[in-house]
């Protein structure tokens, strides 16, 4: 370890110790780290958690590259700064969740006092509440802004704080880097306005529950098709977060009536017991509530992440195995109904539209066209689909949209990702392809014969650490100066660089410009049409690999030999890129 490195890092770990505000617990901790554990010191003090696009994200503990409330509280001084400078001489007023983690209400209780200390009015949840539901509260509260404290589908070691504007929408530009900036001002503990007692925070519950869960069911497009299949057999995992809260009742708001719990996994838990990781892109996190489906003859698994706004599912195949749907099957499904329904209740006027990410499978964009819907690619992150609902506010109307990374969004009084809508909304798909006397899976086949058979596959590389941090970039600089020429056979036709923000047609050299927000993403697509998006996590230490590919599919008989046809495909590719 560099001697300078462990230099400054000791001298920031001693600041904290003499600074009065810090609790004498916390200082205890940071003094066994000096005597017993230099690594852990270095990881915790060696730079300021950073206060990204987003907020907030990072491993719990002592230390300024730790979350706790020092850290918690120096990003809510920076907010509050703005906040008061954006909306000077108004009444400002902000809405508060969490999720079920560790200290979450630890963490939003000091956040509310210190908003109150600074003036503004809060509305606290009385207990944890999915994100999809603080991102409502915002909009029909009138709040300027809001957060929640939520690490979604993160490791239980990690907690986070995500900050919301008046839209209800995650903070995007000018707001996100204006409030780094103030963020980042705030150079001391000593500097919050450490708020005491509960003056000025109003507690909220039911009052937006209510709402909320009938904005949702106001979405439904088949309630006679629900009435026929009320007692569809309909498995559903919080997976210990706060789904279990509001899942189980939109559900039941919808008309179905057979919801069986995973009794173990309601309990909401931040040590998260029964799973290695909440996410329920993970085969392991489905495990318990598959099995639960099979005692009972479910039709149906659904599980959300712990901030209830990522969604998966499981369904039988045609082999009466189930098998799990992964986030770009789950949202083409979702989005061919809205499709299918809309038209056929009369809905298509010429000016709807979907949205969904650049990494996100391009099957949404053919069902679009098919349908005479206009479509948006965006920017991963949802925020980005808020804003191309924003931007289209009062000329076009939304049908529906999301990213493969199992987040989904209907309607308009949401902006951000909602597993509890989402949820309610699959069932009701799962019931229509069952008034077809259709599977999912029969449903899918039917999308890919009509629109090719689409496959892709996330490969998550994990570099954890300051050396791993670096070791990203470097990744990242190498595509960039010797970029792949040919991928699994086929010659790379096109490289889009967002960061640049041009795509360069790689025979003539020819540039076109990329016109959404610059980012840290590189896409290489090939002359058979796949599409391989490097991208670095915005909140997590790893680099994401996203690998598109696409055959045709003559009929469903063909379905598992058209399958195995491109998970080779994807295998070879990940092997060339030496993924595998």
């Amino acid at each position: 370890m560099q001697s300078d490195l462990l230099q400054t890092v000791k001298q920031r770990a001693q600041a904290w110790l003499n600074t009065a505000s810090i609790d004498e617990e916390t200082k205890k901790q940071v003094k066994n780290m000096m005597e017993n554990d230099e690594n852990e010191l270095v990881e915790s003090f060696y730079r300021d958690l950073e206060f990204g696009t987003g907020g907030l994200r990072g491993i719990m503990g002592a230390g300024t590259n730790r979350m706790n409330i020092y850290t918690v509280g120096m990003a809510t001084q920076g907010l509050c700064n703005y906040l008061l400078k954006q909306f000077a001489g108004k009444e400002i007023k902000v809405a508060l969740a969490h999720d079920s983690r560790n200290n979450g209400r630890t963490f939003c209780e000091a956040a509310a006092r210190i908003f109150v200390a600074n003036g503004i009015k809060v509305y606290l949840f009385d207990s944890l509440r999915p994100t999809p539901e603080l991102s409502f509260a915002i909009r029909y509260l009138g709040c300027q802004s809001g957060v929640v404290v939520t690490a979604s589908h993160n490791p239980k070691e990690y907690n986070g704080y995500k900050v919301y504007w008046d839209d209800g929408a995650q903070i995007i530009a000018p707001h996100d880097t204006n409030i780094i900036n103030e963020v980042q001002k705030i150079t001391s503990v000593d500097e919050v306005k450490w708020g005491k007692g509960n003056d000025g925070i109003t507690i909220i519950g039911d009052d937006v529950d209510k709402p909320y869960l009938e904005r949702i069911k106001a979405l439904t497009l088949s309630p006679e098709i629900i009435a026929k299949h009320k007692d569809m057999k309909i498995v559903y995992t919080p997976i210990h977060g706060t789904g279990v809260r509001l899942v189980p009742a939109s559900l039941k708001n919808y008309g179905f009536e057979n919801i069986i719990h995973v009794d173990a996994q309601d309990v909401s838990d931040g040590n998260f017991p029964t799973v290695k990781s909440p996410n329920p892109e993970e085969p392991a996190a489905m495990a318990m509530a598959i099995e639960k489906a099979k005692e009972t003859g479910a039709e149906l698994v659904i599980a959300t992440d712990p901030d209830a706004d990522r969604v998966g599912i499981a369904a039988k195949n045609n082999k009466g195995e189930f098998e799990l749907l992964n986030g770009n099957q789950t949202g083409s499904i979702l989005i061919y109904y809205l499709l299918n329904k809309w038209k056929e209740n009369g809905k298509l006027k010429g000016k709807e539209f979907i949205v969904k990410t650049i990494v996100t499978t391009e099957l949404l964009a053919a069902m679009a066209k098919d349908f005479g819907v206009e479509y948006y690619d965006v920017l991963t992150g949802f925020k980005f689909i808020a804003d191309a609902i924003k931007r289209n506010e009062g000329k076009k109307q939304f049908i529906g949209g999301g990213e493969e990374s199992y987040g989904y969004l209907c309607g308009d009084f949401v902006r951000d990702k909602d597993a509890v809508m989402s949820s309610s909304l699959i069932a009701e798909a799962a019931a229509w392809a069952f008034s077809q006397g259709k599977s999912l899976f029969d449903l899918l086949a039917e999308i890919y014969v009509r629109y090719g058979f689409y496959r892709e596959k996330l490969i998550n590389v994990v570099k954890k650490g300051k050396s791993g941090a670096e070791e990203i970039q470097q990744m990242m600089t190498d595509f960039r100066s010797n970029p792949p020429k040919q991928i699994a056979g086929s010659e790379v036709v096109c490289i889009k660089d967002y960061k640049l923000g041009k795509a360069v047609d790689q025979k003539t050299k020819a540039e076109t410009e990329i016109t959404l927000p610059k980012s840290n993403v590189l896409q290489f697509i090939t002359a058979d049409g796949t599409i391989v998006s490097v991208r670095p996590s915005g909140t997590e230490p790893k680099i994401k690999f996203y690998i598109g590919t696409k055959m045709p599919l003559a009929n469903a008989s063909e379905y598992q030999a058209v399958a195995n046809k491109l998970n080779d495909k994807i295998a070879a590719i990940c092997s060339d890129l030496k993924l595998a």
